[in-house]
């Protein structure tokens, strides 16, 4: 009895020796597939969702795994596709144009280059191209050509032939590089923007038609909620009832589009806005209403 008692004790000492050496092992890959997570779906959170969901996946494995970086890559990849679909199917569950993490810059009339400088250097301009990918390209496309992974692997988890796999990549690397840089501080980008708050601060429902593409999408991210709002009259009479709370604003850019930041008389900020504009017209319009989002954020003074 004693001697099985023993035994007991030494697996729990093992046990609990072989959970801190994978634990061990696991946090040695997270920041290669935190990487690997963010380029894929564009989102911080998203991709340390996805990670956290592949730790408890490798946690519950009862066998032993021979290369270890190359099955959390594969199930990561899995994972981060199955929320790319869902996007799709759920365009909503996205905020705005796909890319929930906001950088926040003055727009005082710097020169072109120097944005679109700003913007690669954060890697925007990628993420911006990558958005317009469908989700089969945009993974083929991230884990071969950004991170090597070999097309067998990225096969496996598209269920596609090795081939196959490589006729997605190479589509989707050829849209990436025929993609045109963000414009991002295009004048007639800034004049539709600016238009656009001209006849919101002076109530002109005419002049808000004539700047909004009809089918033009505003999303508005409030506490607890996103809102979609699809038609320009529509998106033009809810514009109209909210102009009296602004107090200050100030010419941003919102991920390399033209915006605004608002803030209330007490200086706190109000809302931002950016504008997606596509042969003189607005097509998209994104909202950050929420004040614990605003509170995080890395914004502009007020002038």
């Amino acid at each position: 009895m004693i001697h099985q008692r023993a035994n007991r004790g030494s697996h729990r000492m093992t046990d609990t020796r072989s959970a801190e050496l994978l634990a061990e092992a696991f946090e040695a890959q997270r920041d290669r597939l935190s990487a690997v997570a963010y380029r894929v779906l564009g989102s911080y959170a998203d991709a340390e969702d996805v990670v956290q969901e592949a730790w408890v996946r490798l946690a519950r494995q009862d066998t032993t795994i021979d290369n270890l970086a190359g099955w959390l890559t594969t199930v990561v990849g899995r994972i981060s596709l199955d929320v790319l679909r869902s996007r799709r199917t759920r365009p909503e569950a996205a905020f705005g144009d796909g890319l929930p993490e906001l950088v926040v810059t003055a727009d005082d009339g710097g020169e072109p280059a120097e944005i679109v400088a700003l913007a690669d250097s954060v890697g925007l301009a990628l993420l911006v191209v990558l958005d317009s990918l469908g989700p089969g390209e945009r993974l083929a496309f991230v884990l071969h050509d950004l991170f090597a992974v070999p097309f067998t692997e990225i096969g496996q988890i598209l269920g596609k032939s090795a081939d196959a796999t490589k006729m997605i990549a190479s589509r989707a690397r050829r849209k990436v590089q025929a993609a045109e840089r963000p414009r991002t501080v295009a004048r007639e980008q800034r004049q539709v923007a600016d238009a656009f708050r001209a006849a919101v601060a002076g109530g002109d429902f005419e002049a808000l038609l004539r700047v909004l593409d009809p089918d033009v999408r505003l999303t508005v991210d409030i506490p607890g909620e996103v809102v979609v709002t699809i038609g320009a009259t529509r998106v033009a009479a809810g514009a109209r009832t909210v102009a009296g709370t602004v107090v200050r604003q100030r010419a941003v850019l919102v991920n390399g589009r033209p915006g605004y930041v608002a803030w209330r008389a007490d200086g706190t900020p109000l809302s931002i806005i950016s504008f997606t504009v596509d042969d003189g017209r607005i097509t998209a319009i994104a909202i950050v209403a929420d004040p614990a989002r605003l509170a995080s954020m890395h914004l502009p003074a007020p002038v």
